[in-house]
Parts: structure tokens; C-alpha cells; sequence
């Protein structure tokens, strides 16, 4: 049985109440490590032990904090396989899709921000008034970042480096699903030597320890990545306390096929958005509409080419589809698939449950699964499911499929497949989202800014975004 302990002040210690929670691989439904079940203590153990670290921190050449990001990268890169394993092991998706982008994607958050901290560069304008106004962006102090479960050390890292290449120190919240990347990334950092108190790492549950965490007076920023529910709750705390906040909630993305996509690639990439880390990706195209002329013939090979997708152990390298994070959301997820039963929609593919043997035999797999019939009102096509179901529906005429696209409380992501460069512009200025692929998914350049509208959330993330986010400006004006 392994122990997770948090990391606070550069020492891994354990909680205050000495009560730990228990960890599931979901891939066997067996209990296999535990974490700490931190409270308000621990967490003012963190923010101490950053505000401790900050002047110091905060007191660097760019170059020197930049220096230790790239030595963050360098850590995670020499126990990739290591960190890879515990991904899998932790999340239940493939292990070779750990190995393919969630690691290496890590590694990349810190390269990138540690490269973009060097260029990054702030605003001066000129006064006909014999004047010059220049802006200056200082660190916050003591961050607090809480990262979700579903690409735990993609996501986390992804805060986290930002945060710290900006001068601020960080309390980072993991989700108390699927904590062992974290603990692994806080062995990094103490290799590596980065100084104590830096980095700290709360263990728990989000009522308790994520709670305490937005609530505490010494943190002036939160920037949460989760559900939209817990970021209305967390914004409704923050609010008040007039905190920065950067919330990157949930989304139903739509998929729009046109006539005239490039087929083969459309259809190999919705198979992928759709069922990519067994839906578990708030960007999945989850919504899919087809222009009427090309619905058959797309449907039937979608459905075909679903059903040979491998739902397997997660080590197995020839698995498509791992197991879902937990049992509770392997029920949820089921209930939506019973909902559409009862509502007579058509299930073209899957529908069911997964019932593996030996290693695997308690494991939480779903079929991918496909429903058909379902209108723009319906509970399929409104709420986030977050797993491996989408629907299929026709469209006739542009403005139909864009009223459709657009009349789900979210707005994330839209992918948009078509040869028509016009229609590629005009439906990306229409769509209602704070991303729209064309011709393509999951294309992302760090340089841009990343989060939705609606109830997907506020502020953005990624680029220039994060480093302004992570930091107070203040105007200068100076007359000569």
C-alpha cells in the first residue's frame, strides 16, 4: 500500500489529523495507495511556508527561475516511463496514451513557460503631453492552483509553471481522485532542489482542503480547472473576497461535418474526439451533426469503425479504451445510456458495461457508445456526460446547425469540418465558443489563449493569458 504524503515546505509531511483517504485503480476497482484527507491546518501550513519562500522566489532573474523550470522538464523527462505508469495506473486511461501526450505535455508546460518568460514583455504608450506610461506586472504571491482528474499532470503542470515562472509561489490542490503524478512531480522538485516552500502540495478532499484554499485571506488568486457547479461555488467564494479567478469548466462540444470535409480525416478524428481517454476530455466533440446528403454513409462507418475499438486493461498497448476514473462516475455515465433507453433513441453502438477477466475483473469499462435520435432539448445533448458517449444527428442547412450548436448552456470548443473556406470563416465568427477547430481537434499551440464562454467558464489560460493572470499590473505615468 502506497502512502501519499503532501509536500509543504519542501518536506513531504503528513496531515494534521493523521486521517488518510483511500486511492482506486479503476482498471481493478482495488485500493492500492492512500492520501492525506488535509483540512484548514495543513492548508495554512502551505500558505505560510509560501509567503516564507515568496520574497526570495519573487527576487530572481527571469533566467534563474526560468533555469529551474527547464530543470522541472529535465526531471519528468528522465522518469517518463515512471510517471506514464502511475498516470495510467491512477486514471485508467491507456498506458500508451500516458506515454504519448499527457507526460510529454507536461514536460512541454514548463519548456514553454520557462522559454516564454524570457520574451515576455509589458506595454508603454506616448503622451503628446510629454509623457510616458509604462506597465508593470508583478507576482500575486501565494497562487492557489487546483488541477481535475480527468489529464491529472497535464492539467496541473499547466498552472503550475506559469504560477512559478512569474515570481509567485504556489498551493496546488490535485483532484483527490488521481493524485500520484503530483506526488511524483513534488519528488522532481525536491530533486532538483527547487528552494522550500516554492511549491506545496494539499492532499483532499475540495469541500475540505480546496475549500480552505479559496478561502484563505493570504491568496489573492485561484485558478481552478473542474466542474462547473464546483466553479460557481468557488467563484461565489472568490467573488467577494475580490480574488483573481481563472475557471475553466465543462463543455459539449460540437462536431459539424459538412458534405464536403475531407473525409477520411473527418471521420478518423471525430472517432478520436469522441472517444480519446474514454470521453473524459472536457474539448470532446460529443455532439456530432452530419449534413443530411453524407449522414448515412458516415454514420454507418463511424458506428463500424467504434465497435472495433479495444476496451481493455490499460497496460495492454493494442487498448483503445481504458477504464473510466471511478465508480461514481462509471454509474453516472450509465445512467445517461439508461435515461436514453427510456426515452426510446436508438443506440447504434455500445449501450453497455464491460466485463473483463483476471487483472481487470472489477475493473470500470463502458463500451464507447453511440446514440442516435436524440434532439437539441435533449438531457444527451445539454448536459456534460464527460465519457464514452456522443450523438448523432443530421443537418440540412447552415443556420440550422449553428442554432443547434450554440444552444447548450457551454461554450468551449467547436470543430468544424468543411473545404469551403468562406463557410470556415463565417461559422467560426458565429459559433459560440472560446475555441473552433477546422479541419481538425486537439491542435493547440501554447501560445494561445485557452477557455470557453458561458458556463465553460471565465478568464483564459495558456500563452500570454497565464503569465498576465499570474501577475497585478500597475500603470506608471511619468511627465518630463
Amino acid at each position: 500500500m502506497q502512502t501519499i504524503h503532501n509536500y509543504i515546505g519542501g518536506k513531504f509531511q503528513e496531515p494534521k489529523t493523521k486521517n488518510y483517504l483511500p486511492i482506486y485503480n479503476p482498471a481493478t476497482g482495488e485500493i492500492y495507495a492512500q492520501l492525506p484527507d488535509s483540512d484548514s491546518e495543513d492548508v495554512e501550513l502551505a500558505v505560510q511556508s509560501g509567503q516564507e519562500a515568496f520574497l526570495s522566489w519573487s527576487s530572481l532573474s527571469k533566467e534563474v527561475r526560468a533555469n529551474y523550470l527547464l530543470k522541472i522538464a529535465d526531471g519528468i523527462e528522465r522518469r517518463l516511463d515512471y510517471f506514464a505508469e502511475a498516470e495510467s495506473n491512477d486514471n485508467g486511461k491507456p498506458l500508451s496514451l500516458a506515454k504519448a501526450v499527457d507526460i510529454p505535455r507536461a514536460i512541454s508546460n514548463f519548456r514553454f513557460f520557462a522559454g516564454a518568460l524570457q520574451h515576455f514583455s509589458s506595454e508603454s504608450h506616448s503622451m503628446e503631453e510629454n509623457a510616458i506610461n509604462y506597465t508593470l506586472r508583478d507576482p500575486l504571491g501565494v497562487v492557489a492552483c487546483i488541477s481535475p482528474w480527468n489529464l491529472p499532470l497535464y492539467l496541473f503542470t499547466w498552472k503550475i509553471a506559469p504560477a512559478l515562472a512569474m515570481g509567485n509561489c504556489v498551493v496546488a490542490k490535485p483532484s483527490e481522485v488521481t493524485p500520484a503524478t503530483s506526488h511524483l512531480f513534488a519528488e522532481v522538485c525536491q530533486e532538483i532542489k527547487l528552494p522550500a516552500g516554492v511549491l506545496n502540495l494539499v492532499h483532499g478532499y475540495g469541500h475540505n482542503a480546496g475549500e480552505a484554499l479559496v478561502k484563505h485571506p493570504l491568496v489573492p488568486a485561484v485558478s481552478f480547472t473542474g466542474g462547473t457547479k464546483t466553479g460557481a461555488h468557488i467563484a461565489s467564494i472568490a467573488a467577494p473576497m475580490f480574488k483573481k479567478i481563472s475557471l475553466e469548466l465543462g463543455g459539449k462540444n460540437p462536431n459539424i461535418i459538412f458534405a464536403d470535409c475531407s473525409w477520411e480525416l473527418a471521420l478518423e478524428t471525430s472517432l478520436r474526439a469522441a472517444f480519446s481517454n474514454q470521453g473524459q476530455i472536457c474539448l470532446s466533440g460529443s455532439r456530432i451533426f452530419i449534413e443530411r446528403p453524407i449522414y448515412e454513409k458516415f454514420k454507418e462507418e463511424f458506428v463500424r469503425r467504434a465497435k472495433l475499438l479495444k476496451v481493455g486493461d490499460p497496460l495492454d498497448s493494442q487498448t483503445n479504451q481504458g477504464a473510466v476514473v471511478s465508480f461514481d462516475h462509471y454509474q453516472k455515465i450509465l445512467s445517461f445510456i439508461n435515461r436514453a433507453k427510456e426515452e426510446g433513441l436508438t443506440i447504434l453502438a455500445g449501450g453497455k458495461a464491460v466485463e473483463l477477466t483476471g487483472r481487470c475483473a472489477r475493473g470500470w469499462f463502458i463500451e464507447p457508445t453511440i446514440i442516435e435520435g436524440a434532439g437539441s432539448e435533449s438531457s444527451l445533448n445539454q448536459e456534460e456526460v464527460f465519457g464514452p458517449l456522443v450523438t448523432l444527428n443530421p443537418f440540412d442547412k447552415e443556420e440550422e446547425v449553428l442554432e443547434y450548436a450554440n444552444s447548450t448552456p457551454y461554450g468551449l470548443a467547436s470543430c468544424l469540418w468543411t473545404e469551403n473556406l468562406s463557410r470556415a470563416h463565417r461559422m467560426s465568427k458565429q459559433l459560440k465558443s472560446g475555441i473552433v477547430w477546422v479541419n481538425c481537434w486537439m491542435l493547440r499551440d501554447l501560445r494561445t489563449p485557452f477557455g470557453g464562454m458561458k458556463n465553460s467558464g471565465t478568464g483564459r489560460e495558456g500563452g500570454w493569458e497565464a503569465l498576465r493572470f499570474f501577475t497585478e499590473p500597475k500603470n506608471v505615468c511619468i511627465q518630463y
